[in-house]
């Protein structure tokens, strides 16, 4: 899936103006309803404009899922500013999108590593490097990184006038 097809998706592609509204009001804390957003957009003027429409009610029901959990995050911690609550959700941001490119990167690396044991000395080394860490074992193939393979007898082709191989 492509940055267009998730944007239809979620659409933001349909209407980038609804989504700046719907940011704008995020960040001032407004409530975000059909009817407020009806009222601020250029083009729609009724609520039942976004709440027929199934990509915009989605859409709608995702921003006001987020300001809820903004709501409630923020009231967990009351005696902070917004400015340190911002820099520390940025921070937290940050570190998310750290955390997910390193393990973006072990996974990479340990699939490599994974097939080259393989290639190298079969399925029986694989399971043996992994014979001390049956949890690690058992969660590599739920992720369906371990080689899965038949084994068949090694058959040499008969010569031609005899019975032995």
């Amino acid at each position: 899936m492509d940055g267009n097809d998730l944007n239809q998706k979620t659409g933001a592609a349909a209407d980038p103006e609804m989504e700046r509204i719907l940011n704008e009001m995020l960040e001032a804390d407004e409530t975000i309803t059909a009817r407020a957003v009806a009222r601020r957009h250029p083009v729609i003027k009724h609520a039942s404009s976004i709440t027929r429409n199934p990509l915009r009610s989605d859409f709608l029901a995702r921003y006001q899922e987020r300001q809820k959990q903004f709501r409630e995050w923020r009231h967990r911690a009351p005696k902070r500013s917004r400015d340190q609550l911002a820099a520390q959700l940025a921070q937290k941001d940050s570190r998310i999108a750290e955390l997910e490119r390193q393990v973006e990167v072990l996974r990479i690396s340990h699939l490599a590593m994974i097939r080259t044991v393989g290639e190298l000395g079969g399925i029986s080394k694989l399971l043996k490097l992994y014979e001390g860490y049956r949890e690690v074992r058992e969660e590599l193939d739920r992720l369906g990184v371990l080689p899965h393979g038949e084994v068949k007898p090694f058959e040499l082709p008969r010569r031609a006038g005899t019975s032995e191989p």
